[in-house]
């Protein structure tokens, strides 16, 4: 990311780190000017840099006036819904977003609950082990994001305008900081009082939600390559027709993708990754991460990222949740599927994170799970064993990660975040169960991360499976430019369950493009 010629950079030590004319004494000396004749600076980026045996504050400064906070409001809009949305989480809440700034109505479909009353299902997911497998932690307002953390680290700058989508959050409640620190996030606490704001400022201006409403029929006129979309008919029987529709589900919602290959919709096997979360206690991160620094007043929760390459097959962490917890994102009764989430202070005990193995479409072809759809069910048999070896009710086949190295079931689990409970169990039997190397390769990439970070292999960590969702194994097909699918006119696929982003910004960036497109073709109509 390059940055501005007229921003400059200071470093800020811990007990600096509040202090402001300790930032102007820095930035006087940064820019060669005297303090009487240093205009106020504004803070750009702040990070934490944490190598060499020292902890500082790293902050991009700039000169220059910040910009006002929210960018251009959607307009009121009126009309018939010429754009349908299906999925309001952020692909789908941002794309309506910016057909409201064009002034063009649009109907936002989700098939779960509002995010209040979306909480009871959560709360029967972790006290009961009962899965509504049509309002959980993936399904319902704000997507699966929003108890999820809401993490908004994102590379993808270049895909749109990532400090739109900040500074819309920002202006809908989220707190400011997530315009200056490197690694934003908002909070599992917090953002579903964001996500609410933001859709009545949409139903404010005109913009229709319904909720409990899952699409279960695409609707399509013509034949051949004069196919186009019409509409879409709803679990309820009732059918609403469309221009455009935009296909935001989520990563997932299986059965949408199944309605797509009903309807000849061109799709493509994708790489995807799949593993496990693995948790430590978060003093020990601390600890590896800060040094002598570790319990410092003015540093939060410490973060990891790993990575690295086993047999030509990438194995990494991903979804780092710091002071966090472990939860059951489950979407089927009979699969166990686990994700990591916290709070806006990261206070847990716990940090957690996915731990994934990378697996491509000739893996599968090779492992039995051929066709379009082989990453889906490969998922949902990792998720069906993981399901029968924790034991019912949403508990989680666990291994201490020591155990999992050396090949071995674990007697006992450490305490753990993971609120319906784990089960001591092999969980290399639960990766091993789809005929693919998972484990091993997951072993390995575990020995190498101890190398890297002394102490994160331990039998204090344990790894708890499964972590399958953390993207979609299906690209629906667009063309490049317009957005659209080339099988069926008017049809645009989007977000992360269609394969073209890989978190929340991401998602919203995706949704406000394919918005820009729309907008561009209805204003020729």
């Amino acid at each position: 990311m390059t940055h501005d010629p007229g921003e400059f950079q200071i470093s800020l030590g811990l007990d600096e780190a509040d202090d402001a004319e300790a930032l102007r004494h820095k930035a006087s000396r940064a820019l060669g000017r005297p303090l009487s004749d240093l205009p106020e600076v504004h803070v750009v980026r702040r990070s934490i840099d944490a190598r060499r045996g020292r902890v500082r504050f790293e902050l991009l400064l700039s000169l220059a006036p910040q910009a006002a906070i929210g960018g251009e409001l959607p307009r009121e809009v009126a009309g018939p819904k010429r754009v349908i949305v299906v999925g309001a989480g952020p692909a789908g809440m941002f794309c309506a977003y910016q057909l409201a700034r064009h002034g063009i109505p649009s109907l936002v479909l989700d098939r779960g609950k509002q995010v209040q009353p979306r909480r009871h299902d959560l709360k029967a997911l972790n006290a009961r082990g009962i899965v509504n497998p049509e309002c959980n932690y993936c399904f319902g307002e704000g997507g699966a994001g929003t108890y999820s953390d809401g993490k908004l680290y994102t590379r993808s700058h270049k895909r749109g305008n990532v400090r739109d989508v900040l500074e819309i959050l920002a202006l809908h409640g989220a707190a400011s900081e997530i315009l200056v620190d490197a690694r934003p996030h908002i909070g599992s606490n917090r953002l579903p009082i964001v996500v609410t704001a933001l859709r009545e400022r949409l139903e404010g201006v005109g913009v229709e939600f319904r909720f409990n409403a899952r699409v279960t029929r695409l609707l399509v006129r013509g034949s051949g390559s004069e196919r186009c979309i019409r509409g879409v008919a709803l679990a309820d029987g009732s059918e609403f027709e469309t221009d455009a529709l935009v296909l935001a589900t989520g990563h997932s919602a299986r059965d949408v993708l199944e309605l797509c290959e009903a309807e000849q919709v061109l799709l493509e096997a994708k790489a995807f990754a799949l593993g496990v979360r693995i948790e430590h206690p978060q003093p020990l991160i601390n600890q590896m991460q800060y040094g002598r620094f570790a319990g410092h007043a003015r540093l939060p929760a410490a973060y990891y990222r790993c990575a690295t390459t086993v047999e030509q097959r990438g194995v990494y962490s991903f979804c780092m949740c710091p002071g966090g917890f472990i939860v059951p994102a489950s979407t089927e009764v009979d699969g166990l599927v686990v994700n990591g989430m916290s709070l806006s202070k990261r206070n847990s005990k716990h940090a957690n994170s996915g731990l994934v193995v990378s697996v491509e479409p000739a893996d599968l072809e090779r492992a039995g799970f051929s066709g379009t759809l082989g990453g889906v069910r490969f998922q949902r048999q990792l998720e069906a064993r993981a399901f029968e070896a924790g034991g019912g009710k949403l508990q989680a086949p666990a291994t201490r990660a020591t155990d999992f190295v050396n090949g071995q079931s674990s007697s006992t689990t450490p305490a753990s975040s993971y609120l319906p409970g784990l089960t001591p169990a092999n969980v290399r039997e639960v990766l091993d169960a789809g005929g693919l190397p998972l484990a091993e390769r997951l072993a390995s990439a575990l020995a190498e991360f101890d190398r890297r970070m002394r102490g994160y292999l331990t039998e204090e960590a344990v790894l708890v499976g499964v972590e399958s969702r953390s993207s979609s194994p299906v690209r629906v097909v667009r063309d490049d430019r317009s957005l659209e699918s080339p099988s069926l006119a008017g049809l645009y696929p989007c977000g992360e369950g269609a394969g073209y982003a890989g978190g929340i910004v991401s998602a919203a960036v995706d949704g406000a493009r394919v918005a820009e497109v729309i907008a561009g073709k209805v204003s020729h109509h």
